[in-house]
């Protein structure tokens, strides 16, 4: 459906100055929302766009129904679907789907990853020079302090490229599939960052708050890499974060 209706004219509204919302982030959350309600009845749900439904039973399915709305509503091919399940806090399975390429991302806690049915990795690279990374900015940039723009203007000089593709949820399953070697966000959703955090860590890699702490849905933010240049890339963050601004 999102790849048949993109391009088309839409429908958008604004959930903040750069934070767009259009009819097929709507239309594509109450496809998954119908489709889980009719498998598992008894499930909560957590959706970007409706929000929170409680549950009877442990299980929570946690939903973004179209990540890179911005790039959806200009015609630029770049977004993906991310969902995942959480049982008793912890994700226990996380799917990416990137309707633009047909490549489906799944992780289930203790059975790896895999990439259209094929097993996955994370990336061999040990030197943050070397590295190929990939971040977001908040949708907060023109309000806020907190920009990221310190720390891609720093990582842009320490890595080999920082790439910024508008799609959270497919920047974390590059890290996992080895295609990127790092990626960082300062403040995601939990829609955002579910999907990362288990797709990462069973294709091998690390995933940790953007400050290095136990990662959590509420943040903040989150750091997933191959593992291997986890803690260079922890430090050169808080380095850029330390630096005074001009």
């Amino acid at each position: 459906m999102l790849r048949e209706e993109l391009g088309r004219a839409r429908q958008i509204s604004f959930k903040g100055a750069t934070n767009l919302v259009t009819e097929m982030d709507r239309r594509a959350e109450r496809l998954i929302m119908e489709r889980l309600r009719e498998a598992f009845p008894h499930h909560g749900i957590l959706a970007e766009e409706s929000g929170a439904r409680a549950g009877t039973v442990p299980y929570r399915w946690i939903i973004d129904p179209l990540d890179g709305t911005t790039n959806y509503a200009h015609g630029f091919p770049v977004f993906a679907v991310g969902i995942a399940l959480e049982a008793e806090g912890e994700i226990i399975l996380a799917v990416a789907y990137d309707p633009n390429l047909e490549e489906l991302f799944v992780a289930e806690r203790g059975k790896g990853a895999l990439l259209n049915g094929k097993p996955i990795r994370v990336s061999e690279t040990t030197q943050l020079d070397q590295s190929l990374l990939a971040t977001g900015f908040p949708y907060t940039i023109r309000e806020s302090g907190v920009t990221n723009l310190p720390e891609f203007a720093a990582l842009s000089l320490k890595a080999q490229a920082v790439r910024r593709l508008g799609s959270a949820i497919l920047d974390g399953a590059y890290v996992a599939a080895g295609r990127l070697d790092g990626y960082w966000e300062l403040a995601l959703g939990s829609w955002d960052m579910a999907p990362t955090s288990l797709l990462v860590t069973e294709a091998g890699g690390t995933v940790t708050t953007v400050r290095g702490g136990v990662f959590h849905l509420d943040g903040p933010g989150i750091l997933a890499t191959n593992g291997k240049i986890h803690q260079a890339l922890l430090e050169a963050l808080a380095t850029a974060r330390a630096a005074p601004t001009k």
